[in-house]
């Protein structure tokens, strides 16, 4: 397997948008080319025998029961929150209206 050049570690991080310093550049291309060095190892593996699987390890569902309970009353929940309007609690808006571009 080939190894990376500097000029493509260079080229990778300006695609990722990152503002890499020569050390960091360095580092990143020897770091790169260990993990290529690796898969060509693993890539030499005889794997005929292993079926393939989608999932390494089992699923089980740690979540309890979603059983209904009772619930706090309205009063406690409201003497929590910094701004109440009614029986709701009122937070600050996290999406803009669009202005005149659509932005």
């Amino acid at each position: 397997m080939a190894a990376l050049s500097r000029a493509d570690v260079e080229h990778v991080a300006h695609l990722a948008r990152l503002g890499l310093s020569e050390d960091e550049l360095s580092r990143l291309e020897t770091e790169l080319n260990h993990i290529l060095e690796q898969y060509a190892v693993l890539a030499r593996l005889d794997t005929d025998v292993i079926p393939p699987t989608a999932q390494t390890i089992e699923l089980e569902n740690i979540l309890r029961d979603d059983e209904p309970g009772p619930s706090l009353p309205v009063t406690d929940v409201l003497a929590n929150a910094a701004d109440v309007a009614d029986d709701f609690i009122v937070v600050p808006a996290i999406l803009a209206a669009p202005d005149a571009t659509g932005r």
